[in-house]
């Protein structure tokens, strides 16, 4: 078959192996609580018109979101997953010849999602921290340069970037590039200095805000992710994006979980797992792992050429994580048990 040579060569995304059956699956960065039971409800209240599509623009749920951005409804999108709209943006603004350039090590999508827009990918090296270094971003940016993304926390290592560096990054990138910050991680910061996307809505022409459904709301399963940033570039996205890809339950599995009482419960959780993470990466540091600081809801191990060998310990104990070979693995925070598991495990391993 006459397939395009660089998708041919562009590994599929693979998920982790499933946990063992009394094992902890913390390969994926999901949600360890179930789902709230108003959220079942108003999925289940869905059923009966699956026989119809759903609203293709989700437009009750952009209009709640646009409510708590200061924007309009036209100012978000809504897409399956935050992923999903990674892709259009990108195919929105780069094409054959273009560049896009993110830092490296990031979110493991991005380099796939740029090849097959047909651009080419520009990775910048994290900082020895592991964070971005945005004085390096851009001063990578060339006149071919038509998208640059800036993930914080960063996946997978969990670092931030602080808005007083957002805002230097900005002044030195071209008004006429696409900056989008990828915020699916945002509501497990509680760092005040970091950025945070609901203050710059409105400042910059260029500057799409994504954020997600699946992490602290803990929608994985129904795939909603949401932009907001200027109409003109989210009309663009539109156009590339594949209707109809958010559905009627994901929509009201969402607007479920925006109600008061129900999202109060959900960002209780949020806290919840933020003290493991912190106590997880306490005990982890004590015992010698150089774990840096974590915001999202996982930790990551810089374990370099000794990665293989302990996920397979790790797998040993019972744990799946997500190790990529050769840098580290990043490991989710899931229930107390688990996190019992990790330190028993990988306090002998620290290097």
């Amino acid at each position: 078959m006459r397939l395009r040579p660089e998708i041919a060569a562009l590994p599929p995304y693979r998920q982790g192996r499933p946990a063992p059956a009394d094992g902890h699956k913390l390969s994926s960065n999901e949600n360890p609580f179930e789902p709230l039971p108003s959220v079942v409800d108003a999925v289940a209240a869905t059923a009966a018109t699956i026989n119809r599509y759903p609203d293709a623009t989700a437009l009750s749920l952009r209009e709640k979101l646009a409510e708590r951005f200061g924007a309009s409804a036209d100012e978000v999108i809504v897409g399956g997953g935050s992923v999903a709209l990674l892709a259009a943006f990108i195919q929105a603004a780069a094409g054959p010849g273009d560049e896009v350039v993110y830092s490296w090590r990031s979110f493991e999508a991005y380099p796939g999602l740029v090849t097959v827009s047909g651009a080419t990918s520009v990775q910048v090296p994290n900082r020895d921290d592991h964070g971005h270094d945005l004085d390096a971003l851009a001063d990578a940016i060339t006149d071919r340069t038509r998208v640059v993304i800036v993930c914080s926390p960063n996946n997978p290592t969990g670092t931030i970037v602080t808005a007083a560096e957002f805002e230097a990054f900005m002044a030195r990138v071209p008004a006429d590039l696409l900056v989008l910050l990828d915020e699916a991680y945002v509501e497990f910061v509680f760092d005040e200095t970091s950025v945070d996307g609901r203050g710059l809505v409105g400042r910059y022409p260029n500057l799409v805000i994504l954020r997600t459904f699946s992490k602290a709301y803990g929608l994985a399963g129904l795939r909603v992710g949401y932009a907001v940033g200027p109409v003109p570039i989210l009309d663009a996205a539109r156009a590339t994006i594949i209707p109809l890809s958010v559905t009627a339950a994901s929509t009201a599995a969402a607007l479920a979980s925006l109600e008061p009482d129900a999202e109060e419960e959900l960002l209780e959780r949020v806290s919840a797992i933020a003290d493991r993470r912190d106590r997880l990466r306490a005990a982890l540091v004590e015992a010698g792992w150089p774990v840096p600081e974590a915001h999202g809801n996982f930790v990551w191990l810089p374990a370099g050429d000794r990665t293989d060998a302990v996920a397979e310990a790790l797998w040993n104990a019972g744990v799946v994580a997500r190790p990529f070979a050769g840098a580290g693995i990043r490991v989710s925070v899931g229930d107390e048990a688990a996190n019992d598991v990790l330190i028993a495990t990988l306090a002998p391993l620290a290097p």
